[in-house]
């Protein structure tokens, strides 16, 4: 049976967003001006608003949150830094070795023994043992924390364990680099502002086509020294996008909506009860992302694929994001199909 492209549930991403008319008005009547050679009035509005609500100085905006963690790395780490991040972090399993190819560090996963996506001090101290050894061996400078996690099914650090993984990176004398792509999602969940979750950070990147629906865009954010010297970096890699303000304007109308968040995380706590009623074994969402195991993942994920639900698997899982693009009559005609069609 083949399915019309308007029957297909579409839960690969949260990046499967399309800008609505709102957004789509904003680009077109965008002011702009050549953001290479004199700045783009609205990509400044953007970066200003921004680094306020992240908490800091400064921010720029890059194409894309791939690029805005490579800049990050490449300007915390030298060549033969070793870095630690938790295990499946998406700087380590879903950025094509970049870290090592062009930021020149070794990645060492962290355990996730605090929780879905959080090692606790205690293992984050044992990793970094000597900073600082031998001058054969690697160095470890550089933390990078991602919140919330991805592939642990977009499991949420909370504030008082954020400080203390910070308290223990500063003392032994390592950056600190957060991958907030999904930290919008992070603040809703705990209702606190974005910024209550960068303290003490020396960067932080986050998506503004991750849930929120712009069609691309993200941020990187620090210090105005650091900010200047990732804007030629950002150039080095070929993000010098000139009359960026067309798509500053998507993100701008995005930051208008990270209170909608919340909806997402409803469906998604919906779905997730609905697939455990139907005997699947789930996660419990914290945020938008649900998790299901499959003992046959190739068959589960044929299944689905068979039903017009769209999925993709994520650490030997079934991976739902759930989106704004997604309404709760969507997730009851999925739970619907699952029920009747397998």
């Amino acid at each position: 049976m083949t399915l019309s492209p308007d029957s297909l549930i579409d839960f690969r991403s949260d990046t499967v967003t399309r800008p609505d008319s709102v957004m789509r008005e904003a680009m077109a009547k965008a002011e702009v001006g050549d953001n290479v050679l004199d700045g783009d009035p609205t990509t400044a509005a953007l970066e200003q608003r921004a680094a306020k609500l992240l908490g800091m100085p400064a921010a720029l905006w890059t194409p894309s949150g791939t690029m805005a963690n490579l800049i990050a790395l490449s300007l915390h780490l030298q060549r033969g830094d070793r870095f630690l991040a938790p295990r499946g972090s998406h700087v380590i399993t879903d950025e094509l070795g970049s870290a090592a190819w062009l930021a020149g560090g070794m990645a060492d996963p962290l355990e996730h023994d605090a929780g879905p996506g959080r090692p606790t001090p205690d293992t984050l101290s044992a990793a970094i043992g000597t900073p600082i050894g031998p001058y054969y061996s690697l160095r470890t400078t550089l933390l990078c924390l991602e919140n919330t996690h991805n592939s642990a099914g977009g499991a949420v650090t909370p504030p008082d364990e954020h400080a203390q993984l910070l308290a223990v990176a500063k003392q032994a004398g390592l950056t600190v680099h957060l991958d907030g792509a999904r930290l919008w999602h992070a603040a809703v969940a705990l209702r606190v502002p974005p910024a209550a979750l960068t303290v003490g950070v020396d960067s932080v990147s986050a998506c503004f086509s991750k849930g929120l629906g712009a069609p691309v865009g993200s941020v990187l954010a620090g210090s105005a020294e650091f900010i200047e010297r990732a804007r030629r970096m950002r150039q080095m890699l070929g993000g010098g996008v000139r009359q960026s303000g067309v798509l500053a304007a998507a993100c701008l109308v995005a930051l208008d909506r990270i209170d909608e968040l919340a909806e997402t995380h409803e469906n998604a706590a919906r779905l997730a009860a609905g697939l455990a009623e139907h005997g699947w074994e789930v996660n419990e969402p914290e945020t938008n992302i649900v998790l299901a195991a499959a003992p046959d993942l190739q068959g589960r994920l044929k299944l689905l694929d068979g039903l017009g639900i769209r999925v993709l698997p994520t650490a030997g899982r079934v991976r739902f994001v759930v989106h704004r693009d997604l309404s709760a009559a969507d997730i009851e005609e999925t739970l619907h199909r699952i029920r009747t069609g397998s």
